[in-house]
């Protein structure tokens, strides 16, 4: 129940002196009617608002909440919401009804959810665990919090500004086997927005978003895909190549990273490689669940050979199998980190592997959409992107790109 509604000028002093009854009581501000402070048996005061929804004496009573005294909630600030809730009233809108609406949007996070749930049907299991990855370790902690409503294009420029800026980045380990290494930059904060985009595109389609917020946000450009390594820096990885065979590092992940050279397939690619997908006798792989579905890859004989190379182990039909010999090898980064540090290659990923291929076929002058179909690629356009390597100082080569890169990274 509600007692003693006392009207006097609220101000800090009033407020901290009030002391707590056996039942909620209010004080009213005697400047600016409607605005006043609940003073609960507990202690905790809070701003609150009052106001008549509608016209003649009539009409319904409104009261809601404001906020509860303390940060970010001061009387001043306190006083001037009331202000703008009671000008919304006199303009014939319901503040009580509008806040209780919103509180029905959904978040950013709750969308990413929807979007997770409903839309991504076409996409492969690789790409929604990378979304995945983007969408907790990215957009949720930046902006997850967020309603539908209260994002813009200026919310997202500055969503990529902090991503880019590392506000997300993070070394976790996210199970007892595995760690996540999150650095944010300028690559990871495009392709988060890219992903962003295709999320509120969702939420249009769903009707639960007018616009798109990321529609006309200019992106960094992203210039990890033109990174290829040169002929001095594969001279130097196939050195590390051999003297990590030498000491007795893993032979699967050395295997795998040649064959990665030598055929500018995915890491997935080959980690997942199984038998049955080897065909010698034509000299191909046949990979049932590529990136881009259902492809056939060419194999140079030096790739065959590697593989010809390689035990069978009984009880599975892997080429890379685990030490559970249902799951296929993955510590090929662990491997490739170890191999980049000691050939000096910087930063260089394993993808830049695929790109290092591709730039070795444009120069050994190879067509682009040759190179298109040795990559397995479906639009050209990513093809396009090593056009301008025909100009590479070793273009016109003899060699077919994997006795060349063979050449390179062996004996």
């Amino acid at each position: 129940m509600e007692h003693a509604l006392l009207t006097r000028k609220l101000t800090k002093t009033v407020i901290d002196k009030a002391e707590p009854s056996d039942r909620d009581f209010f004080l009213w501000d005697k400047d600016l009617k409607g605005f006043g402070l609940k003073v609960c048996p507990s202690g905790r005061k809070v701003y609150v608002c009052q106001y008549r929804h509608g016209s003649g004496r009539r009409a319904p009573t409104r009261r809601m909440t404001i906020g509860a005294h303390g940060s970010p909630w001061t009387v001043e600030s306190a006083r001037n919401e009331a202000r703008r809730l009671l000008g919304a009233a006199v303009q014939g809108q319901d503040p009580a009804k509008m806040k209780q609406e919103a509180k029905s949007v959904l978040t950013v996070a709750e969308l990413c959810d929807e979007y997770q749930a409903s839309g991504t049907a076409t996409k492969k299991a690789s790409t929604l665990a990378t979304d995945r990855g983007r969408i907790e370790r990215h957009i949720k902690p930046l902006i997850g919090r967020l309603r539908l409503t209260d994002v813009s294009k200026g919310t997202v420029t500055r969503f990529m500004q902090d991503v880019a800026a590392g506000k997300t980045a993070v070394d976790v380990k996210p199970r007892k086997r595995g760690r996540a290494i999150v650095t944010g930059g300028k690559g990871t904060a495009s392709r988060t927005v890219g992903l962003l985009g295709g999320i509120f595109s969702f939420a249009v389609d769903v009707g639960l978003m007018a616009d798109n917020p990321v529609r006309g946000v200019k992106r960094f450009k992203d210039r990890q895909n033109q990174r290829f390594l040169s002929l001095e820096e594969l001279q130097r990885l196939g050195s590390s190549l051999r003297q990590a065979e030498a000491t007795g590092v893993n032979p699967s992940g050395i295997a795998i990273i040649r064959l990665l050279i030598l055929t500018g397939c995915r890491k997935g690619e080959i980690e997942q490689l199984r038998w049955q997908d080897v065909d010698f006798d034509l000299g191909f792989l046949r990979l049932p669940d590529s990136k881009t579905g259902q492809a056939i890859r060419p194999l140079s004989s030096a790739a065959q050979a590697i593989l010809k190379s390689l035990p069978k182990f009984e009880g599975t039909d892997l080429v890379f199998p685990g030490s559970d010999l249902e799951r296929p090898y993955v510590g090929t980064p662990k491997v490739w980190l170890g191999l980049r540090a000691a050939a000096d290659l910087g930063e260089v990923r394993l993808h830049d592997l695929r790109h290092s291929f591709a730039s070795m076929a444009v120069s050994s002058g190879s067509s682009l959409p040759v190179i298109g179909a040795l990559l397995g690629h479906k639009d050209t356009a990513t093809t396009a992107q090593y056009a301008h390597l025909h100009d590479d100082p070793v273009r016109g080569a003899a060699e077919t790109v994997g006795q060349r890169l063979a050449g390179l990274i062996q004996d």
